[in-house]
């Protein structure tokens, strides 16, 4: 009973047919936005999981920004400690700054200490990867990650980020935002550089079908989808304290866990799982 409750609570917010438009030519700029803040901050979001040290060109690159204004921002966030400057390779680095801003949000977090038992428990009985994650852009990012002791060649740590409309954490997103914010995210997916155009149908089909799973299964699936090779499926759950939409999501190599191991025994209790998280944080209704 739970998990059709569930399951009728999530698809009650979904339209069953997203259009994705593009957006229109007549918007207004927002003259509360401050461009150089956000070119800043697009400067530090560029450094990727595992990636230490990021020079000027590859960094103008990643943004699209002339490399003489990305030489500006680098210059002035080393001088405020969010960067540091490797002289020797002539690179930067993200630097202790960065560390403050992250354990303050963290610290506040109180579905991530309530969730890592029992994503562990989860990870243990099913031999595989759960991840707790939130949006960044175009990406979730895994803010907790536990694995399952088999061990395995591939898997989600923390701090990992994965694509929005491939993945099962991702997709599970997109169907607990309003329809207005996920034709906004799908459009901007859509116009991404790396996004080849025969690759945009394909995006948009698994969007449209992640909707139709959250209605029928109440999770979100990936099979092979994001990567190659690896069955996932998510949840999305509200974390409460004004803070957006979070996913949970359980995957592993296929050769390990096959999709009817992961719908059958696996899906049940991510629910349950869910379900628990927002009953003990107020915001299961």
């Amino acid at each position: 009973m739970e998990r059709q409750a569930r399951i009728r609570k999530i698809a009650a917010h979904i339209t069953p047919h997203p259009a994705f438009p593009r957006k229109s030519a007549g918007t207004l700029p927002d003259r509360h936005f401050v461009t150089a803040l956000a070119r800043g901050l697009e400067v530090l979001a560029c450094f990727r999981h595992g990636e230490r040290w990021l020079g000027n060109q590859e960094l103008a690159r990643r943004c699209a920004l002339a490399k003489s204004t990305v030489s500006r921002l680098t210059h002035t966030l080393t001088r405020l400690g969010y960067l540091i400057h490797d002289k020797e390779q002539s690179k930067y680095g993200l630097g202790p700054a960065i560390i403050t801003l992250g354990s303050s949000m963290l610290s506040r977090l109180d579905i991530r200490k309530l969730a890592h038992p029992k994503m562990q428990e989860l990870a243990e009985f099913a031999q595989c990867w759960v991840s707790l994650g939130s949006r960044d852009r175009l990406s979730m990012i895994s803010i907790d990650a536990v694995h399952g002791s088999a061990a395995v060649r591939f898997r989600l740590d923390s701090g990992s980020r994965i694509h929005i409309a491939s993945s099962a954490m991702g997709r599970a997103y997109l169907a607990a935002v309003t329809q207005d914010e996920r034709d906004e995210l799908m459009r901007r997916v859509r116009e991404r550089a790396d996004v080849d155009v025969n690759r945009w149908p394909e995006l948009r089909r698994g969007v449209v079908k992640a909707l139709r799973d959250i209605r029928e299964l109440g999770v979100c699936t990936s099979f092979g989808e994001w990567k190659q090779g690896i069955n996932a499926i998510a949840i999305p759950v509200r974390p409460g304290g004004g803070l957006p939409p979070m996913a949970i999501s359980c995957g592993a190599p296929a050769y390990m866990v096959s999709k009817e191991f992961m719908l059958d025994s696996v899906r049940p209790r991510l629910i349950a799982l869910a379900n628990e998280l927002e009953d003990s944080l107020g915001t299961h209704t």
